[in-house]
């Protein structure tokens, strides 16, 4: 059977318009800071804020809206983008930008807690790891295409015009869903979430340590790359790093697609091995543009394929509770993502941005400790899915 892949790459586009709001700073920070009369640390934190939205968002607006249409409350979602960038767009105040962010996050929350089970729902029967690895696909994209021609955009015309043309982008998504995604009914009366009884289910908490804990590593680097890159004289390099980083980001979600059913244990294994050790090159060899250019190789190949890795990961192992454990997964992704932020702004203002490499990778060692450990219920060697 065969995928249904305008519905699916409508959910991609909303996965990729989602990373793009929340990552785009971290290519125009300067500017952007610079523009709004704030130090690049404050101007980090507009990351910060977005994350934070998505994290108080994602379980409480879930079980607000358990019994809503499926299709409805995505539009809802994409809305929200439409209306928070504008907002970014046209601000000149630091605090209504970081309002505007903060918006642009509860409708992150929304969305994200909507794409995995949207996408096993639309598979066909045996398909669901492949349905969400190609909507995870915007990850990557946002990364590899979104980021560096958002950065290049606003050298050129002016970081506001980046936002602009998210918010246009966001207005053709909501046709698209319109036209193309088929609606699915919420859960039956609504209902809370039974975080409590979830978190309980053997392998669920590996999985939320281990998603907590990696995607704070990752973004304490990546939020202020262009602040790092600067400060070891190849801050010309950056829209190149974020090219080669995503593109290889690419090739990750599609050996991850490939082989997820067979081998997520080992993958998992693999990612945060190669982006510890993308970590270190970046430590040791900052100043050296070629090793640099082979690091975001690196990470992007460890990094591309761990949004659908976590996210199958949480899927399989909460089984009739699937839904809250991904929804307690965009909690904590979201929250590491601020947590990110925060201490990468802590970390530049008291020890330089050298400190962010190490910091990334003296985290991933107990993420490393907590994959080995979970053979058996979490990070298990085949993919399994519980009902949708």
């Amino acid at each position: 059977m065969r995928l249904p892949l305008p519905a699916l790459l409508a959910l991609t586009t909303a996965a990729f318009i989602t990373v793009l709001t929340e990552a785009l700073p971290a290519g125009v920070l300067p500017a952007l800071g610079a523009d709004l009369g704030v130090v690049e640390s404050a101007a980090g934190q507009t990351v910060t804020v977005y994350a934070i939205g998505t994290a108080v968002a994602a379980i409480p607006l879930s079980a607000a809206t358990a019994g809503w249409r499926r299709k409805r409350l995505l539009l809802t979602g994409i809305t929200g983008f439409a209306v928070a960038n504008t907002v970014t767009a046209v601000s000149a105040d630091y605090l209504l930008t970081m309002a505007a962010r903060f918006v642009a996050g509860l409708a992150a929350g929304v969305v994200w807690a909507l794409l995995a089970g949207y996408a096993r729902r639309l598979a066909p029967e045996g398909l669901p790891g492949k349905a969400i690895a190609v909507v995870m696909a915007g990850i990557p994209l946002a990364l590899s295409l979104g980021v560096p021609a958002g950065t290049f955009l606003g050298g050129v015309l002016g970081w506001r015009v980046t936002f602009t043309v998210m918010s246009v982008l966001a207005v053709v998504l909501l046709g698209w869903i319109a036209v193309a995604v088929p609606d699915f009914a919420g859960s039956p009366g609504g209902g809370r979430l039974p975080v409590r009884r979830t978190l309980a289910v053997p392998g669920v908490a590996p999985v939320l340590v281990v998603t907590l804990v990696f995607v704070l590593a990752h973004t304490i680097l990546y939020t202020y790359l262009a602040t790092f890159l600067e400060r070891a004289g190849l801050g010309a390099e950056v829209g190149l790093v974020l090219l080669i980083f995503g593109v290889a980001s690419m090739v990750s979600i599609w050996v991850v697609g490939a082989w997820i059913d067979r081998g997520l244990r080992a993958l998992t294994i693999a990612g945060t091995v190669l982006v510890g050790a993308a970590a270190g090159v970046l430590g040791v060899f900052a100043g050296s543009p070629a090793l640099v250019y082979l690091a975001a190789a690196v990470w992007g190949l460890g990094w591309g394929g761990v949004p659908t890795l976590l996210q199958t990961a949480a899927g399989q192992a909460g089984g009739e509770a699937a839904d809250t454990a991904q929804a307690v997964l965009v909690t904590l992704w979201n929250a590491a993502m601020a947590g990110g932020g925060m201490a990468g702004g802590l970390l530049l203002d008291h020890f330089g941005a050298g400190a962010f490499p190490w910091a990334a990778l003296v985290l991933l060692v107990p993420v490393l400790a907590v994959v080995l450990g979970a053979r058996e219920h979490g990070f298990a060697g085949h993919a399994r899915y519980g009902r949708t």
